[in-house]
This record gives C-alpha cells, structure tokens and sequence, in this order.
C-alpha cells in the first residue's frame, strides 16, 4: 500500500473506537423491594401480636362466661279443644336471664321467636321483647304466647296418657338475635338458640302448673355456623 504523501509521518492514526453502553445496576431498586416487603411483613406480625396480647389480657381480666337462661314459671290462661277438632292454647312464660360478666353486655333484637311443643306439635308461639342488658345484669321477661294446632286423635290420646301420669312434656324453643357489646364496643349480631326441655304436672285453663324438671341447651349461630355452648 502506497503512503499518503500529504500525511504527516509523526501523526498516529487513532484505533477504532465505538461507545460501550453502560446498563444501570438494579441493585438499589432491589433492596428497597426487599426493605419494602420486610417492613409490612413485621407490621403485619406485630399487628398480630397486639392483637393477641389485647384477646389474651381481655381473657384473663374479663373471664367471659355464658349468660343463663332459666323458665320461672309458666301459666296457662287458655287451654281448649274447639269445635273444628283444634287446640287453642295460651301461655304466659316467666323466663330469668343472667348476665354474669362485668365488662360484657348484650343487645337483644326484635327479630326473635318462641315456640313451646308437645310431641312435636306446636301448641303457641310468640316473641320476646327486645332490650338492652347491662353488666352483672338479671332480667325477668313475661312473655305472652299463643296459637292454635291441630288436634288430632293421636296427640289427644297422648295428652290424655301425660296428664293421666301427672306428667306433661314441653318443649320450649328460643330463637333471638344478640349483639354482644364488649367494653362499649358492638361486635357482629349472632344468633342465641335456646331449647328448654320443661316436664310440667298439668295444663289446664286458668292455672299455674308446677314445674317437675326442666333441662337446658344453648347454642350460637353465625353466618350458618352453629356452636353447641352445652347444657345446664
């Protein structure tokens, strides 16, 4: 290859050369990610902790225990067979709820029944009243039932046998929605069931019978889940 004679000799041509691009590290954005995640890890492990704590030390201070619900008496002011072969029946319940908490009150709704049974049958039914108890609370409630059923060979036959053996038994089913107000604070309405297995010596008009025996199931419904509380 000839020489450029216009080229100065003491001049270098320069190499080639091109621009090497330069990536940014992802290091940084990396560890914020991970400072990020952490932080709402512990925050949420922590919410949980406080939330614990406040559950246990309400345990233990509280002690929270199941109110108890007691029939005092049961009167029949109505008692009759009619012409169209039916029964027509009138009770007057006496029920006693305690409260024996100290830092838990309930809320009873409207939205309740009370049924009373014989054999599967259902004599009356009616609604307790509504109302608000408070701390170391004991309430009394007369509640005013009736109904007309059926009266059939077969549960006239029945009741003669019960009332023959000085023995009658009654069923007396409690549904009522609660709200449970803990330290003023409202949770979510449940559902009480109450069944009162009652053994009474008579039911006839204008009378007080006497109650023989009487045993008690409480229950809790939420959201279509129920929980057995035992019995008393």
């Amino acid at each position: 290859m000839l020489d450029n004679p216009y080229q100065d000799p003491n001049k270098t041509t320069p190499p080639y050369s091109r621009n090497i691009p330069r990536y940014q590290s992802k290091r940084k954005s990396s560890n914020c990610c991970l400072k990020c995640i952490c932080f709402c890890y512990c925050l949420i492990l922590l919410i949980v902790l406080i939330l614990v704590s406040a559950a246990v030390y309400f345990l233990a201070t509280a002690r929270p225990q199941i109110p108890t619900y007691r029939v005092e008496s049961l009167d029949v002011t109505a008692f009759d067979a009619q012409m169209d072969f039916s029964l027509y029946a009138e009770f007057l319940v006496t029920v006693r709820a305690e409260n024996p908490n100290s830092h838990i009150a309930f809320v009873y709704g409207e939205d309740s029944s009370v049924v009373v049974e014989f054999q599967d049958s259902v004599l009356c039914s009616g609604k307790m009243p509504a109302f608000y108890q408070g701390y170391l609370d004991t309430s009394i409630m007369k509640i005013a039932l009736s109904g007309k059923s059926a009266f059939g060979s077969g549960l006239q036959e029945a009741l003669m046998q019960s009332r023959h053996a000085g023995r009658i038994p009654l069923l007396v089913m409690v549904r009522v929605p609660v709200v449970v107000e803990v330290v003023k604070i409202r949770l979510q309405q449940i559902y009480v069931l109450v069944n009162c297995t009652l053994v009474v010596d008579k039911l006839t008009p204008n009378t007080k019978p006497q109650i023989l025996s009487s045993n008690y199931t409480v229950g809790v419904r939420s959201e279509d889940v129920d929980f057995n509380l035992g019995s008393f």
